[in-house]
């Protein structure tokens, strides 16, 4: 997918110079395939870093969508999404219960614990704010998450919406940006 300018430019100068070009150092043919591979490099780089912003958001309505499918596909009020989302909440407590019972007294704490409390505070505070979740009231939400097939570009589909711990639901965009 990346490598697509890089493969056009090797295409294009195997085609002028034959089956076995031999490049003097600084002609216009290697600054070309140095620029589409600079260019593919920083191309895939980009990407791979979109996908890991990405992925918490995808775990999150893959979540959603495993406790829809479990409850066979009826919508959920607001109390009920709350549950769900305290469950969501909740999914790394008993590793890292595990991680600081091993920890021995007088140790600081190791890389993962600090990783995954300063997640679970990042989550307490966007709860506190407004959790971003898919519509799970919306019947039409619903039947388009049963659908999806766990890509980020099938995603703006949805409906979303942001759930605040004391129950006050905003409606919210996609993709999660700030408090929308």
């Amino acid at each position: 997918m990346g490598s697509n300018k890089l493969h056009k430019v090797q295409k294009h100068v195997q085609k002028k110079k034959g089956k076995n070009p031999n490049l003097h150092e600084n002609s216009r043919d290697t600054q070309r395939l140095q620029r589409a591979s600079a260019r593919d490099d920083k191309v895939n780089r980009l990407t791979a870093i979109r996908e890991k912003q990405n992925r918490p958001y995808l775990l999150r309505v893959k979540y959603f969508q495993t406790c829809a499918e479990s409850r066979g596909w009826g919508t959920f009020t607001t109390p009920e999404t709350q549950i769900l989302i305290d469950g969501y909440l909740q999914r790394d407590n008993e590793e890292l219960a595990a991680i600081q019972a091993e920890r021995r007294p007088g140790r600081p704490p190791s890389t993962r614990e600090t990783l995954l409390k300063q997640a679970q505070a990042q989550e307490q505070g966007e709860y506190i704010s407004g959790y971003w979740v898919p519509h799970l009231e919306d019947a039409e939400t619903l039947k388009q998450l049963k659908d999806w097939s766990g890509q980020w570009s099938g995603l703006n589909q949805l409906k979303f919406i942001r759930v605040t711990k004391e129950g006050v639901r905003k409606e919210s965009a996609f993709p999660p940006k700030g408090l929308s």
